[in-house]
């Protein structure tokens, strides 16, 4: 079957950054579904994983969390999926990923795929909105917060892959004010078009941004991406006994100024469950059910900002450097071998 690879951890305008290869069908384990991958989109998360492991037995390493796709096959203990069934997915970052005409997933973080989607704009939506949810219901827990209370929430970074589907799950949903943060005019029409009620730019000082909209402080703060570049500022735009989350690899992380305020700090990385199976390892599934009906019933929509053709290596090329440029918006799909 062919499979899209690498050896080495090489910059993405090397030849051998990610190749065109072909590898045995795998075999479903106990648990497992074998899906014929029919789209997949690209985070942040394949290009780090690029830079930062290569093979060590001789073996391709296959990127790629995110797809929708065909049961072909299940395992023995499986049961809540039949050959046939339409299905979307994250997957397992210790597993083979799925730039594969075939992949292995267990069948319990993967969920029924909506069917008001075709599967490139499905395959834009799975790790995204499960961090999203994690973050916000799992981490925040937004779901307690004192409803006589004016919530605020300030996402930055929010026209991104996560900050897409997190403002739509956080404005249809929990009855929060959102407010988003994006630079580029471009971001920020596409943030209030999800529905932000109000758009800060982060190129300039959070709290001036802030305060020309008219609001002090927030209740919780979501840092999606360059967290370093903002942290000094979050404890200013916290209320005391605030709380903050972020899903990006800051290069340090002094958090001493949080301590006056009882200020929380959660980090998400939705890869946690499957890695260590945690009680919580098919809450996964659940999230994409109920993302999947949500989709249906017109409540959100797909974040497919850019469709860059079938899935081989050059075409995930473009796509990593993209990534990398930190210019894109919404997620990249490629669909078909």
């Amino acid at each position: 079957m062919k499979i899209i690879g690498y050896f080495h951890s090489l910059p993405i305008d090397q030849a051998d950054s990610l190749l065109d290869l072909d590898i045995v069908e795998p075999v479903p384990g106990d648990f497992d579904l074998l899906v014929e991958v029919k789209a997949v989109s690209v985070n942040p998360v394949d290009t780090k994983v690029r830079m930062r492991a290569a093979s060590t037995d001789g073996q391709p390493r296959v990127l790629g969390w995110d797809a929708a796709g065909v049961v072909r096959a299940v395992g023995a203990k499986t049961s809540k999926f039949k050959p046939g069934d339409k299905v979307w997915y994250a997957g397992d970052v210790t597993r083979a990923g799925s730039n594969s005409e075939l992949q292995l997933v267990d069948e319990r973080i993967v969920g029924p795929m909506p069917t008001s989607l075709d599967y490139a704009a499905a395959a834009a939506l799975p790790l995204t909105s499960v961090t999203a949810w994690e973050l916000l219901f799992d981490r925040l827990k937004v779901q307690t917060a004192d409803p006589t209370r004016d919530n605020t929430l300030l996402v930055i970074g929010a026209g991104g892959g996560v900050g897409s589907i997190l403002i739509q799950l956080a404005t249809r949903l929990t009855g929060w004010t959102i407010i988003g943060t994006a630079s580029r005019q471009a971001t920020r029409d596409w943030v209030r078009e999800l529905g932000a009620q109000y758009v800060i730019d982060h190129a300039k000082p959070l709290a001036e941004g802030l305060k020309a909209i008219g609001i002090a402080q927030v209740s919780a703060a979501i840092s999606i991406t360059h967290t370093d570049d903002y942290l000094q500022q979050i404890p200013d735009l916290l209320e005391a006994e605030g709380q903050f989350a972020l899903i990006d690899d800051p290069k340090s992380l002094d958090v001493l100024a949080f301590k006056r305020k009882s200020l929380s700090l959660h980090w998400e990385s939705m890869f946690t469950r499957s890695t260590f199976r945690t009680p919580q390892f098919a809450r996964q599934g659940e999230i994409l059910r109920r993302v999947a009906q949500l989709v249906d019933r017109g409540v959100i929509r797909s974040t497919v900002a850019e469709h860059f053709g079938t899935i081989n290596a050059a075409n995930l090329k473009r796509a990593h450097a993209l990534l990398e440029s930190g210019t894109s918006r919404g997620k990249i799909v490629l669909e078909g071998f």
